[in-house]
């Protein structure tokens, strides 16, 4: 590895506590999104390394991890998210090579990472059961137990703050975890496993295949070995995730993105409001699945928001994460040439303002200017499908009834922001906005871990984060004991 200096081997595999090569002997290549230069190699896991690391976790249940108390899975996490910290800016540099995110971006995911690893390490040993009243002659009484084996197919966008809410949670349960990575942006959840073997995590608990989505992902939701699966990504896979988890009849958490709106009334503080409006759209280069692609204003404002906008917007600046810009590449090419599809066909809109890419950027990276379009219709593509880029459209609305309308007006369910200093409207509109997260005067509300998250609709379903992440990673049992 002569490109990437790092403090652990991207080449193997993580499965009951060894680092191994992968059973194919076959290898992927890392990208830098920067450059578009391959920088080096990852395992290309497939069905036989799925099968080890099944095998490992279900040991690790039966062994020392099944044993552990729940405040020793705390000591462990808590050992974990310090080490995260101590190696904060290392990480950033790795994901945003890897990734393609600015390194303040980076940081920050890095930090979150930490974050959960200290939540769920404090939360471990407060699991509660309830006794519930009965029958004269009974006790009655609940327990959660942990699932067992959980599987976590992650995405690329996100992979530091995405194993911080799935894989840390099912640990913090006392599952056993297989996480396969996206094949795309691995190197971080290696990191991930490399700390916590130096955390002293037992063998078994956590297990890393990285490959294929079709290979090793595959074969990691369709074991029967596995009894829950986690998922982030694409509609496309969620929903052969979940066909292929009920064949084995076990539940799954799927978090499959947004179309999400921020929805701004005409009494809205302006000032506050526009930061959150742009930034919430070209976070990460737009791939953010509660990445805010739709911004609705009221007519009375819309020319006065719009223009807002636009002078934010061309003031963006687009260039390698290292730089540290606004804005760093799509994380591949492909994803460059899906964003541009959608930018090449307006359906009736236009282009209100763009960001600039900086001169000297690499001719190899996967550099797209953010984007803000007007005078699209509620009923376009660009206003209903999700395109995980730098890309928002600025729709009006007349009435309050009209607003809810249209952000309602999609498939999907995830997040949604409300700008009025009306307190009864906000009250109103977030009852009546069909989501699983909505944010009054703010929008993400610091990404804090302890809020659940999760979507409606075909944004998903389970939610993940605070402590409604712990009982989706856990099953409950009901005791009725009889003692006369």
């Amino acid at each position: 590895m002569t490109k990437l200096d790092l403090f652990f081997d991207p080449t193997r595999c993580f499965i009951g506590g060894k680092w191994v090569a992968p059973a194919g002997g076959e290898y992927l290549p890392i990208e830098n999104p920067s450059t578009g230069e391959t920088i080096g190699e990852i395992a290309r896991g497939q069905a036989a390394d799925v099968e080890a690391a099944v095998a490992a976790a279900q040991a690790g249940l039966a062994g020392a991890w099944g044993k552990t108390p729940a405040f020793e899975r705390g000591r462990i996490l808590t050992r974990m998210g310090q080490a995260v910290l101590a190696r904060v800016d290392e990480l950033a540099r790795i994901e945003a090579m890897d990734v393609g995110k600015p390194l303040k971006q980076a940081r920050a995911d890095a930090v979150a990472l930490a974050r959960y690893l200290e939540f769920y390490g404090g939360a471990c040993d407060k699991i509660m059961g309830e006794t519930i009243p009965y029958l004269d002659g009974y006790t009655v009484y609940t327990l959660r137990e942990p699932h067992g084996v959980t599987g976590h197919i992650i995405p690329w966008n996100y992979p530091m703050q995405i194993i911080g809410r799935s894989v840390t949670a099912a640990l913090a349960m006392g599952n056993a975890a297989v996480l396969k990575p996206a094949e795309e942006a691995c190197l971080t959840a290696i990191a991930f496993a490399k700390i916590a073997e130096e955390a002293g995590l037992p063998a078994g608990a956590l297990n890393v295949v990285p490959g294929l989505g079709e290979e090793a992902g595959a074969a990691l939701t369709a074991h029967p070995g596995v009894n829950h699966i986690s998922f982030t990504g694409s509609l496309a896979v969620g929903e052969l995730i979940q066909r292929a988890a009920a064949k084995n009849v076990i539940p799954v958490t799927l978090e499959l993105g947004g179309k999400s709106p921020q929805l701004v009334f005409e009494d809205a503080d302006l000032d506050r409001a526009l930061p959150f409006l742009v930034n919430a759209g070209i976070q990460n280069a737009g791939q953010t699945c509660s990445a805010s692609s739709r911004i609705l204003v009221h007519r009375s404002i819309h020319d006065q928001v719009l223009e807002r906008m636009a002078e934010r917007y061309r003031a963006l600046r687009v260039g390698p994460a290292i730089d540290d810009l606004d804005v760093g590449p799509l994380v591949s090419g492909r994803q460059q040439e899906i964003v541009g599809e959608f930018l090449s066909d307006l359906g009736g809109g236009e282009i209100a303002a763009r960001g600039e890419v900086v001169s000297g950027a690499p001719t190899g990276g996967h550099y797209l200017a953010p984007a803000l379009v007007s005078g699209v219709k509620p009923d376009n593509r660009l206003a209903q499908d999700e395109i995980f880029g730098p890309v928002q459209v600025v729709i009006p609305f007349d009435d309050e009834a009209e607003a809810v309308a249209t952000a309602n007006g999609t498939e999907f369910g995830l997040v949604a922001g409300v700008w009025s200093r009306d307190g009864g409207r906000t009250m109103r509109v977030a009852k009546a906005i069909r989501t699983g997260q909505v944010f009054l005067n703010n929008y993400g509300a610091g990404g804090g871990v302890e809020l659940p998250f999760g979507g409606v609709g075909k944004s998903g379903h389970g939610r993940e984060k605070g402590f409604e992440a712990l009982y989706g990673f856990s099953v409950l049992k009901t005791v009725a004991a009889w003692h006369g």
